[in-house]
């Protein structure tokens, strides 16, 4: 085979995690060990940046600063939820197309690494493909990011553990709240978590529990119908023998017709999902309408997905990995993968990288088992804490500055653009 040379382009994509930078730190520090790879590039804002061709110069930042994005939160590339669509939108998909291998060309990109989850999967997939059609020479690797953790044939995705590690403290902190106000009256708190189709998120949040009776004492899962007899059974019963309820909702719970309940119909995203964001406040209106009980919501929203503070540094760890391995393999030949995770035990816990083709993940969502779940369906069972308590393990020692964490911030050096304006 013979060795490719040429520059690399490094981008993000979907919401960010709190690990999605640490994934292009180990795409950087690994780039710059390979004479192959000329410029390393980033794409600002994900795949509608490099449209606009809008990339930086990632050898100009500095060597303490690219060390500090394994530390630091949200997308310091920024990120994007543009999809191209050639089901619904084939012209306008060809012309994003056309502009993207033109950016391509001009710049002399022969790698290419797009972190991200299932659309984003989609997209690298894509670019793949096209470049194979039009003989344009390039690797191609996805890097897997969601906090959802529903990309298929990876033991878990890169935002996981951090997400779940902090809902489960921060769990633990409102029931000690609540616990400490209860009264014969009793209370319940509803905390919503992120999760559209699939309840990783919030089967999380079981970790906190470390007697039967500590919160959270329901988890409402999307995969589970909700039935609402006998979730207002469970509630009642519960504050009757503790005074109080917690109880964590994924945002995407579902009814038995398949409807979400928190869903905004009025409103959807760049993806054309409706927006959600209403699961806690309906629970609410029903417990407190049937039950006559004092109900209280929290959405964590944003706070958990950026919470690099309290990150994994089993996550971080593999983050960096993923970034490392997608490299090597572009390096090796290799394009048209995802990076994935692979478990080689629980206990202790063991894991590797390895590739998988992105026609098997693209597109695909991975649910919780209905077998990691009660009988019940209002706990994970023990299949799932296995599975996920290793996830959560490592504290990091950040450095920090006046009391708070110091997070790094890229200089941005703007490469020059050499094509006109995009149309």
């Amino acid at each position: 085979m013979t060795e490719l040379t040429g520059n690399l382009l490094v981008a993000q994509s979907g919401g960010p995690t709190a690990v999605i930078n640490a994934s292009v730190a180990g795409v950087i520090q690994e780039a710059g060990r390979h004479g192959c790879i000329e410029e390393i590039y980033g794409g600002l804002n994900g795949i509608f940046g490099i449209l606009n061709e809008t990339l930086v110069d990632l050898n100009e930042e500095k060597a303490r600063s690219i060390e500090g994005l394994k530390h630091t939160p949200a997308a310091a590339l920024g990120t994007c939820r543009y999809k191209v669509d050639f089901k619904k939108q084939p012209a306008k998909a060809a012309q994003d197309m056309d502009r993207l291998f033109a950016v391509f060309q001009a710049h002399n990109i022969r790698f290419f690494f797009y972190a991200g989850g299932n659309d984003s999967q989609d997209t690298t997939n894509k670019i793949h493909e096209e470049a194979v059609k039009r003989g344009w020479e390039m690797r191609c690797i996805g890097i897997p990011k969601t906090i959802d953790n529903d990309l298929p044939h990876t033991d878990h995705c890169n935002g996981y553990g951090s997400v779940i590690k902090y809902n489960a403290v921060t769990v633990m902190e409102v029931a000690f709240d609540v616990n400490s106000m209860a009264t014969d009256d009793g209370s319940c708190c509803i905390i919503e978590v992120m999760g559209r189709a699939a309840g990783w998120i919030a089967a999380g949040t079981v970790l906190a529990k470390r007697q039967p009776t500590d919160a959270p004492h329901i988890i409402l899962l999307p995969e589970v119908p909700f039935d609402q007899e006998k979730f207002l059974a469970r509630v009642k019963e519960t504050v009757a023998s503790l005074k109080y309820c917690i109880v964590v909702v994924g945002e995407g719970l579902k009814n038995a017709a398949g409807e979400e309940i928190g869903v905004d119909k009025s409103r959807v995203d760049a993806f054309g999902h409706a927006v959600l964001g209403g699961a806690a406040d309906r629970l609410a209106e029903i417990v407190q309408a049937k039950l006559n009980l004092k109900t209280r919501t929290v959405k964590l929203g944003y706070a958990q997905r950026a919470a690099a503070h309290f990150a994994s540094e089993t996550d971080v760890l593999e983050a960096v990995a993923c970034g490392e391995t997608a490299v090597r393999a572009a390096v090796g030949g290799k394009s048209g993968y995802m990076v994935k995770i692979v478990r080689l035990s629980s206990q202790p816990y063991r894991w590797a990288t390895d590739l998988q083709p992105l026609n098997d993940i693209a597109n695909v969502e991975h649910f919780l088992p209905r077998d990691w779940i009660t009988e019940d369906g209002f706990l994970p069972n023990e299949k799932f804490i296995e599975y996920a308590r290793p996830l959560i393990e490592g504290h990091l020692h950040l450095p920090m500055e006046g009391g708070l964490p110091k997070f790094a911030v890229l200089d941005k050096v703007p490469v020059e653009k050499k094509l006109a304006p995009r149309a």
